[in-house]
């Protein structure tokens, strides 16, 4: 039995041992079990560094989990991890500072990782570089719904992976980037973490944001034929700068959306 299996046994365990705590302790209780197996785990070259939000920024990620991800949710945005100016200062996926202060209003102290690379300092809502990928994001769903409470109703956003992974020269290093040995020692608890999120939360449908997400999501409801029964995956380009195939990737998100529906359900408790 892996690590976080022996954390958190099973989605039903879960739910019956937590009956009486809230959606979004529940939700927490799981990634938390989560930030504890990954770790344990004793990363090779190209990754040097290795950054947990979920340790660091716990305190203003649980905030954001209260606020807005107490109650199920018929959609989830599913991320691959976090990138150095979003989620690793903020510990909200996708947590681009700016939105995370003025849009969710939000405001917490955030920690540091026990070993920075002297490039990518964690310096929470005082940092002052701001993450693209994350201002995208929020962005379209700002422009899509006015307030972040409209945006999230139905909605959860959650990275497969909690990790911030660095090279030696600060380089960004994705999960997909892993050699195979190091790749699944991160895919196995991730995927059960996330099989755990779909149940909680009863979702119904996942929007995968880039390959790597859509892979994990075909995967896990592959391996899970009850789930496959009745979630959707619908597959959304990455809004990284590093996305040169798309040009206006808020213009052509948006016809997507509109044209699975994503955006009805996105307006619908306006």
């Amino acid at each position: 039995m892996d690590c976080y299996s022996s954390s958190v046994s099973s989605p039903v365990e879960v739910s019956e041992r937590q009956s009486d705590y809230s959606v979004a302790d529940r939700l927490l209780a799981i990634e938390c079990a989560l930030s504890n197996c990954l770790n344990d785990l004793k990363f090779t070259s190209p990754v040097s560094y290795v950054y947990n939000p979920l340790d660091y920024a716990f305190h203003l990620h649980s905030m954001f989990v209260k606020k807005y991800c107490d109650s199920t949710k018929r959609l989830l945005f599913l991320g691959m991890n976090p990138g150095p100016w979003g989620m690793a200062q903020t510990g909200i996926p996708f947590g681009e500072v700016s939105m995370v202060r003025d849009w969710f209003e939000l405001n917490a102290v955030v920690g540091r990782p026990l070993r920075e690379h002297p490039q990518r300092l964690v310096r929470g809502l005082s940092c002052h570089r701001s993450e693209t990928s994350g201002r995208r994001f929020w962005g379209l769903l700002r422009r899509i719904c006015s307030t972040p409470e409209c945006a999230l109703a139905n909605a959860v956003v959650y990275n497969h992976c909690p990790l911030l992974l660095l090279s030696e020269s600060g380089r960004n290093i994705t999960p997909a980037e892993l050699k195979k040995e190091q790749l699944d020692l991160i895919r196995k608890p991730c995927d059960a973490a996330l099989v755990n999120v779909l149940r909680l939360l009863h979702v119904g449908v996942i929007v995968a944001i880039g390959k790597y997400a859509e892979t994990r999501a075909k995967f896990v409801l592959r391996e899970n034929p009850d789930l496959k029964e009745h979630i959707m995956i619908f597959y959304l380009p990455h809004p990284s700068p590093r996305n040169f195939g798309i040009k206006d990737w808020e213009g052509s998100s948006i016809e997507l959306f509109q044209n699975l529906g994503i955006t009805s359900l996105l307006k619908s408790v306006e």
